[in-house]
């Protein structure tokens, strides 16, 4: 029976899991979130608990001579394990009960198989829930927009409305100073033609008065 670390040799090393689904269930494991809702413990790659497959089951019979493996359904996705740590436990269990390098191979190839469709499957129930959301929060979102986009439109109308006024007032008091000038000057001008039409009337009267003549003209 092979070792865990001579599992991992079989399977392509520590550096051929990095970045691949096997590495991530692995990276799991170690404590990341799981993508996987349902809880189970114990799962062979077949999705039944118990743990991994019996020899006869994975193909190779107590002699040493392998036979056929038996065509299995893929698991549903309730059978999957439900976080990284039962997922190490299935790597760990399968790779542990292999007995050659050849059912090493193909067992590590189930619980890759296996963990891909527990992947696509979760994206799939996932997929519309998170599209809705998110297009929920995009509508609100475009809501909130609009409506501060008419509270800018009628504040931008308010205060050009109050510049008009503004100026337009400032035009108003400017004629008013102008009237007031006029109306000065007016009033000046009234006051000059009548002194002129005193000393207009002055002189006339002088004037018609019989025997009086300039001393310095006779």
């Amino acid at each position: 029976m092979l070792t865990v670390e001579e599992s991992l040799v079989t399977a392509g090393g520590v550096e051929g899991l990095v970045g691949s689904p096997l590495g991530l269930g692995l990276g799991l494991g170690l404590g990341l979130p799981s993508p996987f809702p349902v809880s189970a413990a114990g799962y062979g790659v077949n999705g039944r608990r118990g743990g991994s497959m019996s020899r006869r089951e994975s193909g190779v019979v107590s002699d040493g001579n392998e036979i056929g493996a038996p065509s299995e359904s893929a698991p549903c996705p309730e059978n999957f394990p439900s976080n990284g740590s039962e997922w190490v436990e299935l790597l760990v269990n399968e790779m542990t009960t292999a007995s050659n390098m050849d059912d090493a191979k193909s067992r590590a190839t189930r619980v890759l198989e296996a963990f891909e469709k527990a992947v696509v499957s979760h994206v799939n129930a996932q997929g519309p829930h998170d599209f809705q959301k998110e297009n929920a929060v995009l509508k609100g979102q475009m809501e909130s927009l609009t409506r501060e986009n008419t509270i800018l439109k009628r504040a931008f109308a308010i205060q050009h409305e109050r510049q008009d006024y503004d100026a337009k007032n400032q035009e108003l008091q400017d004629e008013k100073q102008r009237i007031a000038e006029f109306q000065e000057q007016v009033r000046n001008l009234e006051l000059n033609n009548y002194r002129l039409s005193m000393l207009l009337r002055q002189a006339q009267q002088g004037s018609s008065i019989p025997g009086r003549f300039n001393p310095d003209v006779f």
